[in-house]
């Protein structure tokens, strides 16, 4: 297929909010059939800026209006396709205010897939396996509008970072509101 033709297909998933592909995505949207055919497609699509290789076997449409703040999220997803991923530990205690600093450049996420350390061009993305069933997860995480991925309530993140025993001194103890 030609690149001026990949451009089309890719606007046109990109105008239904479709823009971050796993390998085998793009395959078949694509038609992509072999290995070599597809590797070499998918560095020439690469190299003339058509796509954006996020991770292993993760593309980002490089044209797509729909990359932002949360092409990180849409990411982690790809990276973990069917299974419960949620943001928690670090990244959701400094959004509860319960960590002084906050991560600008990395995200880490509680996953019932496999951990794992992953530098894209949109951050890093740290995944800790929990052992977590999805109704656990479920009821004890918030959608948050503007996001792909749910944010742990404050205890549970807590319980989370002491369950792995991790920057356990970096939390704060909860201010006393009443006066």
């Amino acid at each position: 297929m030609r690149t001026n033709d990949v451009i089309k297909v890719l606007l046109n998933w990109d105008r239904r909010g479709r823009y971050v592909y796993c390998k085998q995505d793009l395959a078949k949207i694509l038609g992509l059939t072999g290995d070599a055919m597809l590797n070499t497609s998918l560095q020439r699509l690469v190299a003339s800026g058509v796509l954006v290789r996020a991770a292993q076997g993760v593309y980002v449409f490089a044209h797509s209006r729909n990359i932002g703040a949360t092409t990180i999220e849409d990411v982690a997803l790809a990276l973990r396709r069917g299974e419960y991923v949620f943001e928690s530990l670090e990244s959701a205690l400094s959004q509860w205010g319960r960590i002084s600093q906050i991560p600008i450049d990395r995200v880490t996420l509680m996953t019932t897939g496999r951990k794992g350390e992953f530098k894209t061009p949109y951050g890093v993305i740290e995944f800790v396996h929990t052992s977590s069933t999805p109704l656990q997860i479920i009821s004890r995480t918030i959608k948050r509008p503007g996001h792909t991925i749910p944010l742990a309530t404050e205890e549970y993140a807590l319980e989370s970072l002491k369950r792995v025993g991790r920057n356990l001194n970096m939390v704060m103890e909860k201010e006393n509101t009443h006066a």
